[in-house]
């Protein structure tokens, strides 16, 4: 598996993988009103890296690097438990500053057990309408 830079080429995969990740995991959210241009809008001044392998497109991070803040950690749902998260996680701690912060929605149990096993520790819960909570990697 290899982690790089996105390019623009990547786009209209990423869109695809941002988009069916969502619909199947995000349980708590109004899938109808997903989009494909939702990775465009939800990207904007990030930095993307992806993973690959044999040219095709895995998952991706995308990091707010003047925050040293992933926004985005998205997994194509046909390559779930393969160990990719963990790996897009480690590039983008190593692309980063410590401390590094997150924030993972309050219902996403998967996300929080993941992001606590690899050392985020959970820091206050936050949000009105759709709680989350912002983690910190030290």
């Amino acid at each position: 598996m290899n982690i790089r830079e996105a390019n623009k080429l990547d786009y209209p995969e990423l869109r695809k993988i941002y988009l069916e990740s969502r619909r199947k995991n995000f349980h708590w959210a109004a899938s109808e009103e997903m989009t494909l241009n939702d990775f465009d809008n939800d990207t904007i001044d990030e930095h993307i890296i992806v993973a690959e392998e044999d040219n095709h497109l895995l998952g991706f991070a995308s990091l707010y690097l003047p925050d040293n803040f992933i926004h985005n950690l998205f997994i194509n749902p046909n390559y779930f438990g393969k160990g990719i998260g963990g790996q897009l996680l480690n590039a983008s701690i190593e692309k980063m500053n410590k401390p590094l912060r997150l924030k993972c929605v309050s219902e996403n149990h998967k996300a929080l057990k993941f992001y606590e096993k690899n050392g985020w520790k959970k820091v206050i819960e936050e949000g009105e309408k759709e709680k989350y909570w912002v983690m910190i990697y030290e």
